[in-house]
């Protein structure tokens, strides 16, 4: 049997950046789903915004660059980190705060530091923590799951309300009947009760978990098609999983009256979406193999200990953000060993 002669690289396909970020973006169509579904039409509106401000920022910092617009904009990246931000804002936000954090995260994370494969943070994730810091109130009203919604059944606001609400036509004494803490923010400050106690006394613990653990399911289910796509290797997420995993059972062992666990930690929030979508980012995340899984431990960890003892409920964008940080540093000491060489180069040798 005649063999097939070629010299490497041995690449069936020929991949591109656009490629990558339609198949994040298309994996990230069931967590959108369910959002619109739990939370109501808010969700959709912040992405679509987010997308449409994505677009003229970009193309407005390309034309200042004096660079072809069209070209960056068919790379998809823009729209990615749009709809990243648009899934971690409140779905009732006001508009101005999707202005303020698209601005931030195209103009400055990204261009600011020369565009796509030179910013060192994750751009949605720099946003979304300044605009958490800078403005808390918009930033922490969350929309009820519908099944919390009113005494009387369910009552989900219509599209063209929620439009309203989001763009200012709407009276803010609306936005109270249909918000509410998170679950992670609900534990987070249950004052004295024990975790068992907060659970039973509270309604969002009571019933609302449900919407949270489908959302994470979703997003899951995402990142699982991501996996099997190979847009990214398995250790980071496993890695931001397993370690926060790891950490919560053992603090929730010790004491469960003070802690929450596991499931609780790793199916709430951000999580999932975090874990699979944020943490993965070629860009800012470390590259190689061992050095991913030290990056994804370090998330987890972060995320455990700014949960539970920080100010901030969850406490994703902070944990990455740091990690970024440290990228740099855990790739220059986990360089894989070359072939036919006894040991991997670590670190900077000084020259002579």
């Amino acid at each position: 049997m005649a063999l097939i002669r070629s010299s490497s690289p041995h690449l069936r396909r020929a991949g591109s950046t656009a490629q990558l970020m339609r198949l994040l973006l298309v994996a990230t169509l069931p967590g959108l789903a369910a959002m619109t579904f739990f939370f109501g039409w808010g969700t959709l509106l912040q992405v679509g915004w987010a997308m449409l401000l994505a677009l003229g920022f970009e193309a407005a910092v390309m034309k200042l660059r004096g660079r072809p617009a069209s070209f960056y904009l068919r790379d998809y990246s823009a729209l990615v980190t749009a709809v990243l931000l648009g899934l971690a804002l409140p779905p009732f936000a006001p508009w101005w705060l999707m202005v303020v954090g698209i601005f931030v995260a195209i103009v400055i994370a990204k261009h600011l530091y020369g565009g796509m494969g030179n910013n060192p943070f994750n751009p949605a994730m720099v946003a979304y923590a300044l605009l958490l810091v800078s403005f808390p109130v918009e930033m922490t009203r969350w929309t009820a799951p519908f099944v919390l919604q009113g005494e009387d059944g369910w009552h989900v606001l219509g599209f063209f309300d929620t439009f309203k609400l989001v763009f200012g036509a709407l009276e803010q004494g609306t936005l109270d009947a249909f918000t509410s803490a998170t679950p992670l923010d609900e534990l987070r400050h249950r004052g004295g009760q024990t975790t068992e106690e907060a659970f039973r006394n509270s309604n969002v613990l009571a019933n609302g978990v449900g919407a949270w653990h489908a959302v994470s399911a979703a997003y899951f289910m995402g990142g699982v098609f991501l996996l099997y796509r190979k847009v990214f290797t398995w250790h980071t997420p496993v890695a931001v999983l397993g370690s926060l995993a790891v950490l919560s059972t053992l603090f929730y062992m010790f004491s469960p009256d003070t802690y929450a666990d596991p499931f609780f930690h790793l199916t709430m929030g951000a999580t999932m979406l975090g874990a699979f979508f944020i943490a993965t980012d070629p860009v800012t995340a470390a590259t190689s193999n061992r050095g991913k899984i030290y990056y994804g431990i370090g998330i987890g960890l972060l995320i455990f200990v700014i949960r539970t003892w920080g100010s901030y409920p969850d406490a994703v964008a902070f944990a990455v953000l740091l990690m970024n940080l440290c990228a740099p540093f855990i790739d220059q000491y986990s360089q894989p060993r070359t072939y036919g060489h006894a040991k991997a180069k670590r670190g900077q040798k000084e020259s002579s």
